[in-house]
């Protein structure tokens, strides 16, 4: 398997992350169904290199400026997800305009109530401690594990790609 793919499926998954990973629908709702305070937490929202993996995807040459949004989703003080979004600056001025004044507002909030939208198949990766978004997302935790599960999606609105990328935290676990 080459260094940027993502597949389609993960024959190693803990049964026990399986069915966040796998469910298409809102994360965001997904979560706030299941805690009593949900909140957004932005850690950077502007211009970042686009990483080799997700040039691939979004159609743009490997370490150019792209728009990226990054936050940590908490359920009752506690960090769940970390979510890492990331599209063409070009796009920024069009159809995902709204993205950079989502502030702590969700951005599932913006992408599930849109009726023209569509989303590609989710796609996985064990992330160890070498991977960046590992190093981001273990951050916040006082005792990372080896490994953190994430998912990623392609979102298409008009034809202006936007990836979505949820790295699962421990926390995540404890949500029923």
């Amino acid at each position: 398997m080459k260094r940027h793919d993502w597949p389609k499926f993960l024959p190693d998954l803990p049964e026990a992350y399986a069915p966040w990973l796998h469910d298409r629908g809102s994360l965001t709702a997904r979560i706030r169904q299941r805690c009593a305070h949900f909140a957004v937490q932005p850690v950077h929202n502007g211009l970042a290199r686009i990483a080799f993996d997700e040039s691939s995807v979004l159609g743009i040459p490997p370490h150019r400026s792209t728009w990226s949004r990054e936050v940590f989703l908490h359920a009752d003080g506690k960090p769940v997800v970390f979510a890492h979004s990331a599209c063409a600056r070009i796009h920024l001025r069009g159809v995902w305009q709204a993205m950079s004044g989502l502030g702590d507002r969700s951005l599932g909030s913006l992408l599930f109530s849109h009726p023209l939208l569509s989303r590609q198949p989710l796609h996985y990766l064990a992330l160890r401690g070498h991977h960046p978004l590992y190093r981001r997302a273990a951050g916040v935790l006082e005792n990372p594990p080896p490994t953190l599960w994430a998912r990623r999606s392609l979102f298409c609105l008009h034809g202006a790609p936007l990836l979505v990328t949820e790295v699962f935290l421990p926390g995540i676990l404890e949500l029923r």
